[in-house]
């Protein structure tokens, strides 16, 4: 099993909760085993895999839970609904995985671990928290739960509406990285990271505190890849692939890319931080961190990823 390839595969919340459709648990389920059969060949051919995945829609609906349940039941603060997404999804995907590797006679343990992940105390997105979360407001409204609550509150041009906004720090280092490097390195597939796992930092007695904030699964995919030492990394987003001056007349596909040209397009602005940023930058940090090669690409497009025929492939 040591001679194995080990990769991380980081697959995106909108995968599992399209927008198109009624996010109902069961539609959850039917898509959690539709991306899966993308995973089913990386295990065909032969990696050590870990899997993380995004919770942006689900910690949306557990935070809307709360809103609803004011008065009615104890508030939950951000970390424990990440937390909560995170072993929720992380029993649907292991549970849905677990179903599909015994039907084809496959000998392969799947675990879930819920991960605390070690963020800065003074990350400056603590002290001017930017990421959107939640419900849509107007603004009296906003302002209103923001003074109930402590929130901070922006505007959201995008969507024309006032919304709650979080802090979004780094990840530095997954805390239990040694335990899921050990299963991983014997063939278990472990699940962990979910929602890019649940943000905390040690105090002035070395103590775990919780942070109320969110941190980038794709960041989070990549640190997990270097704590484990992983050689590759898969990043399955919405699109194919990766595109310079997307959605211009002078668009352009990126098929092969060394690290060097995918930093010049970076600091050129070709990637906006709401969209491809992370990823990119994700991928930018892995490679330079000793990886081998990042692939970026829609779960409808990975199994042809693997023999190069779709798919961003980043190399050093």
């Amino acid at each position: 099993m040591g001679e194995r390839k080990t990769a991380v595969i980081a697959l995106g919340g909108n995968a599992i909760s399209p927008k198109s459709e009624s996010d109902t648990i069961a539609n959850q389920f039917r898509h959690t085993r539709e991306s899966l059969a993308a995973v089913e060949h990386l295990i065909e051919q032969g990696y050590n895999l870990a899997i993380t995945h995004g919770n942006g829609p689900q910690v949306g609906n557990a935070l809307l839970r709360v809103e609803l349940a004011r008065g009615k039941a104890p508030i939950l603060p951000l970390g424990i609904c990440v937390a909560d997404t995170e072993g929720g999804m992380g029993y649907m995907i292991e549970q849905s995985l677990q179903n599909r590797l015994r039907k084809q006679n496959t000998s392969r343990d799947v675990v879930t671990f819920v991960t605390q992940v070690i963020v800065d105390k003074d990350d400056p997105s603590i002290q001017d928290p930017t990421k959107f979360i939640g419900q849509f407001y107007d603004e009296a409204e906003a302002k209103q739960l923001a003074k109930e609550n402590g929130w901070t509150v922006k505007y959201d041009a995008a969507r024309d509406s006032w919304r709650r906004v979080v802090a979004s720090p780094h990840p530095r280092k997954i805390i239990n990285w040694q335990p899921i490097k050990q299963l991983v390195d014997h063939g278990t597939i472990v699940i962990a990271a979910g929602g890019g796992g649940v943000p905390v930092y040690p105090d002035e007695n070395g103590d775990y505190e919780g942070v109320d904030a969110v941190i980038d699964k794709d960041r989070a995919a990549d640190i997990l890849g270097q704590n484990i030492e992983a050689s590759e990394l898969f990043i399955v987003t919405d699109v194919p692939e990766v595109y310079i001056d997307y959605k211009k007349p002078t668009q352009e596909k990126l098929d092969k890319i060394t690290i060097e040209e995918l930093e010049k397009f970076h600091a050129e602005g070709q990637f906006p931080p709401g969209s491809m940023g992370p990823k990119v930058e994700a991928a930018i940090s892995f490679i330079r961190h000793g990886g081998e090669k990042v692939v970026i690409t829609s779960i409808e497009h990975l199994k042809d990823s693997l023999t190069g025929e779709r798919g961003t492939h980043i190399i050093p």
